[in-house]
Order: structure tokens, then sequence, then C-alpha cells
């Protein structure tokens, strides 16, 4: 992997020439070494500012795999198991039918609760206490366990009011002091950002797109249904560039998503692998625990067919599709994931918000994986 690092920056320098993005980073760590650490554009369009390795970038449903880590290390400590029922925790929670949700639901998406309410707003989003209180009021959309079903919003506060609850700290704290803090990147890998932070972080803008959907459009879709009120995406509250913009959501704890560098989650991830400078946040026998199928079908929220293991989903995008490949991406076109068979872990992390469309990560995750050496 000698050439790597120049390759992949060639590759990147490209994508920002042509226009098919504005700032990006990519790194990849392999057996613990950083061996990719790349940067191209400008963190911010209007002042110029340019990428360097340090810029934390607000990556949406990337930062569900950071939050999923928070609860395998704390797992790893005692303080909870994966078959702990939620309601020990947070006793409200088993409102409605809910009694028999447990921590493994809550990380494979299946507590059969991925609503929010209807008319949540990114305000709402950023009051902790409000959110969880309509998440425990929920109804079931399934029997917990029977199905899985992303939850977009919901996975976040479930996840960290089971880590609020077990340990009297908000997950941004055990996140710093857990995770980031050991790995040396408590200044780039985030949930709430410290407001003295906002000024270094990425600028995001929407990718130009031809494509309009009315609201007509938008009840068609699966995704989009209302079920007693509460909708898995209320549209107020869509992961656009404005909404990763706002300083009030990036303050907040909305661990669904996360604000990062590409150097710091895939350090992450390389820990999740192995020793990274003497840390390594779990034994090998959880790590085969926690990137083993726990399912495997088609998602009741989604209706596409999809592969999860405790907390990360398997393979990574049509292209990029190894079973060996756990992590997660974002609805803008970032992704982070680690390869349990190559020891390589890759994070892309970008600020011209594309909506589903994974073209960089393919193009530049692929240089990496493609040329993964042993196995």
């Amino acid at each position: 992997m000698n050439d790597i690092q120049k390759r992949v920056q060639e590759a990147a320098d490209k994508l920002v020439e042509s226009g098919a993005e504005r700032g990006l980073q990519v790194a990849a760590y392999r057996h613990g070494e950083l061996v990719v650490d790349v940067v191209a554009g400008v963190a911010d369009p209007a002042t110029g500012r340019l990428v360097t390795p340090d810029v934390p970038f607000w990556s949406a449903s990337t930062g569900k795999g950071v939050t999923s880590t928070v609860a395998h290390v704390l797992v790893e400590r005692g303080v909870f198991g994966y078959d702990t029922p939620i309601v020990e925790l947070w006793p409200e929670f088993g409102a409605h039918g809910k009694e028999r949700a447990t921590v493994r639901h809550a990380l494979t998406h299946s507590t059969g609760v991925p609503g929010v309410p209807v008319a949540t707003t990114p305000e709402d989003l950023c009051d902790w206490e409000k959110m969880c209180a309509a998440i425990a009021d929920a109804g079931l959309w399934w029997e917990s366990g029977t199905a899985t079903g992303y939850h977009p919003q919901s996975f976040g506060y479930i996840i960290g009011e089971i880590v609020r609850r077990a340990t009297g700290k908000p997950i941004s704290q055990v996140l710093r002091e857990e995770v980031a803090g050991p790995l040396g990147v408590a200044d780039e890998l985030f949930f709430g950002v410290p407001e003295s932070e906002l000024g270094r972080l990425a600028r995001l803008e929407d990718a130009p797109s031809d494509f309009e959907m009315s609201p007509e459009m938008f009840a068609d879709i699966p995704f989009f249904k209302v079920v007693d009120g509460y909708t898995a995406a209320p549209m107020a509250a869509m992961p656009d560039a404005g909404f990763g913009n706002r300083a009030d959501v990036l303050t907040s704890d909305i661990p669904a998503g996360g604000t990062m560098s590409a150097r710091a989650v895939a350090r992450m991830y390389a820990a999740l692998l192995g020793e990274v400078d003497g840390v390594r946040l779990v034994s090998p026998e959880r790590l085969r625990e926690i990137t083993s199928v726990e399912f495997s079908g088609v998602d009741e929220v989604t209706t596409f067919p999809t592969t999860r293991s405790l907390g990360y989903a398997l393979g990574a995008t049509q292209l990029l599709d190894s079973p060996t490949l756990f992590g997660m991406a974002g609805s803008g076109g970032s992704a982070a994931y680690a390869d349990t068979a190559t020891g390589i872990a890759i994070a892309v992390t970008k600020n011209l918000v594309s909506g589903g469309d994974f073209t960089t990560f393919d193009a530049l995750g692929g240089l990496v994986l493609n040329v993964g050496g042993d196995r």
C-alpha cells in the first residue's frame, strides 16, 4: 500500500476539480496504522477556508456507528448487556407493549419504534427530554424483536437514553471519556459539539438537483408513512445541509447523527478491529459478536433488503458489499466502515450533501479496500 496515499489524493483532487465535490477528507487505518490521510477542497465555500485533517464534518447517520460503539464499550465494561430489557434502565419505555424490548433490539433497529411525532422540528430534536418522552409514549409498529426497520431518529435517543440511565451521563460525555478521549480524538469526534468549536466545522451545502418531489409523491413512499401520528422521517427535520449547519442541532446530543473528521472515526473503527497506539475498544471475542449477522431480510421501514449486525450495517454499498465490512453511512454521502478480513478501517467525510449518492465513497473507499493486501 506504499502508493495508496498518492492514488487517493489524486482521486480526491479530481473530484473537487470536477465540481463533483466541494471539500472532503479520506482516512484509512490498516492494522492500527494510519495509511491514508487525504484532504481536498474547501471546508467553507463562503470564506475559502481549506479542509484540513482536523476539520469535523456533520455526517448524518454515519454517527450511528459511533453511537453503537459507545454501547459496545459499556457492554464490554459490564454496565449492561445486550439482552438487558430496556425497561430495567428506562422504565417509562415499557408503555404500550414495549416492555419486552432489549438493548439488542435497539441496536438492530428491531424495537418496533422507528418513528417520532410527525410534527417534529429541529428544535424538538434538540430537546432530549421531550424526544425521549415522545418515544417512550410511542406504540409499537411491530412486536419487538420480530422484525427490523430502520429507526432514523429514534435509534439515537433510545441508545442514548439507555446510556444516560445506565451511567448518569449524557452520551456525548461517555463518548468523550470512553472512546474519543482514550483515542486522542476528543476534539474531532462529537455528538453535541461545544459551542466554542463551531467555527472549526465544515459548512455543508446541498448538491444541485433537478429532481423535486411533491407531497403526494412522498406520501407514496413507505419510508414517509405515518402510523398513529408518528413517522420515521418528519418532513420538517430532514437531514439536509441547512439542518446540518444549524448551531442548535450541532451543539445538541442527537446521536442518530454525529460530527467527525474522517481520521477520527476511522481511528475509532480501527480500535474496534484491534489495537491503536495501545488502545483497543473491545475484545476479539466481542468484535466477532458485534460483526455477526443479527438480521438479514427486508427492512420494514425502507422496504429494501438489509443485513445488520449489532449496531452496524454489514456490507457498505452496492459496489462495496463484502460481508466482512461493518459500519454506517450517512444520507449526505459520508460513510465509515471497517473490514474484519483485511484489518482496514476507512472513512470519507464531505460537505456537499448528496442524499443517498455514495459514488464518492465507492470511488475512494474502493481504492483502499480493494488493495487490502493479506487476509
